[in-house]
């Protein structure tokens, strides 16, 4: 793979050694061991490159065990772009790696549901009446989990709360501003685990971005984004995804497409470079691409229109790794909240890194995502918040089943939710019929 123009090669000879990434890395802070590091996973890409390292089954591990969360990138005062690094060589891995059965089948089974908004939600219909029966409760008091490998395990605890109703959630083709002259087309990508898991984040996006001025078309028949995919070295079949996405939108009356899940949005970006070598696609993915914006990122470039009721909550914001490291997103969501009065915004020691979700890393690795987990729940912890805010639902996912374990009902949403909640009580409140005076 090439960036720029630029060879891998090119890319592994930008890394000095200077060591700046070192503490900015989950794994290593976990480990300490060199390997486990952004510059000696480096190390290992050129000893492969060059021939003199075997890629086998130990060399993997230390790849598999990078979260890509591109904390090393932001640290990097070389700009060494280590997250084009990691997804080359997680292609390569992919293309040649000798997995055990259990662990393909396990692969297999997750990249045969999550890419998949109908399967999940299909598969979210069992999931649910075994949270409602109290099967649920039962299972975890039993210690029965305790007996389980620990990804299977890990299945559980990440389950969201949810009920029958939300699986039949989902939001319009086209929502009108409310108001006036639109002032913006507006374009969203529904995303795969949002619109299964999170439906009200994707509605509350609808409501926010039409209060603001704004049309909102959510193409019919989106699939995934093949963040995912690409995080994991699927190559092709993130290639296929990011196709099929573009031909939903290509024809779409809107100007801006916007995402509300981190992850998804940092590869949205990407397409560009992504299909950069395919005639039929490379310009109108870059094209597709300059179009995109996070919500937070979008929203902030528009004037309040909305007003908006006070929110008494203290709120930590958790920067998801792909909003403030890949796409430097992280003042956009906190202007965002700061504009709800009455909400105190606190500050998440050592936000920069990351809290072991990292799409589908904390189900692959689930021991090292706990061990990282447990570092971001501490931090959570110390501010006394009475809420998280989170822009990613992997990330909203694996903070609440941590606290859960911990026996911490700490609630969770995603920025826009809250924004959603300031203005429809604002409005609502403008609206209803004032007690006659005395």
């Amino acid at each position: 793979m090439t960036t720029e123009s630029r060879t891998y090669r090119d890319l592994i000879s930008d890394c000095v050694h200077c060591g700046f990434c070192l503490p900015a890395c989950p794994t290593y802070v976990s480990w300490g061991d060199e390997m486990d590091s952004p510059r000696g996973r480096i190390d290992l890409m050129k000893g492969v490159h060059d021939g003199v390292i075997a890629l086998d089954a130990a060399v993997i591990a230390h790849f598999d065990a990078c979260l890509g969360c591109m904390a090393c990138v932001t640290a990097c005062p070389s700009g060494v772009e280590y997250d084009r690094l990691i997804e080359s060589t997680r292609a390569t891995v992919e293309a040649v790696a000798q997995r055990s059965p259990l662990d393909r089948l396990f692969r297999t089974m997750i990249f045969a549901l999550m890419p998949y908004p109908a399967r999940l939600r299909v598969l979210a219909l069992p999931l649910v009446a075994y949270a409602k029966s109290g099967l649920q409760q039962l299972v975890r008091r039993s210690g029965l989990l305790r007996a389980l490998p620990p990804r299977l395990a890990q299945l559980d605890a990440l389950l969201p709360p949810l009920g029958f109703a939300d699986l039949r959630r989902d939001v319009p083709a086209f929502t009108a501003t409310r108001e006036g002259r639109a002032r913006a087309r507006v374009g969203l990508v529904a995303g795969c685990v949002q619109r299964a898991f999170f439906p009200n984040v994707n509605a509350a996006t609808v409501r926010v971005l039409s209060a603001e001025g704004c049309d909102v078309s959510v193409p019919p028949g989106q699939g995934c984004c093949g963040a995912l995919s690409l995080h994991t070295g699927r190559l092709d079949e993130a290639k296929r995804f990011a196709r099929a996405l573009i031909d939903r939108f290509e024809n779409a009356p809107v100007d801006t497409i916007v995402i509300n899940a981190a992850g998804c949005g940092s590869t949205l970006k990407e397409y560009g470079e992504l299909l950069a070598g395919e005639p039929a696609y490379a310009e109108r993915a870059r094209a597709f691409s300059e179009r995109v914006r996070d919500v937070s990122e979008f929203l902030v470039t528009l004037e309040p229109q909305a007003p908006r009721a006070a929110i008494e909550r203290r709120v930590a914001y958790h920067d998801p790794c792909h909003l403030a490291h890949a796409q430097r997103i992280r003042e956009a969501p906190r202007a965002l909240l700061r504009s709800i009065p009455g909400l105190q915004l606190l500050e998440i020691p050592q936000g920069e890194q990351c809290c072991g979700s990292a799409g589908t890393y904390n189900l692959l690795q689930p021991e090292s995502a706990h061990e990282i987990g447990e570092r971001k729940a501490d931090a959570v912890t110390s501010v006394g918040a009475d809420l998280l805010a989170s822009a990613n639902p992997g990330c909203t996912l694996q903070i609440a089943s941590i606290m859960r374990e911990r026996g911490v009902a700490l609630a969770a949403a995603h920025p826009i939710e809250l924004l959603d909640r300031a203005i429809t009580a604002a409005c609502a409140a403008a609206t209803s019929p004032r007690s006659p005076s005395t």
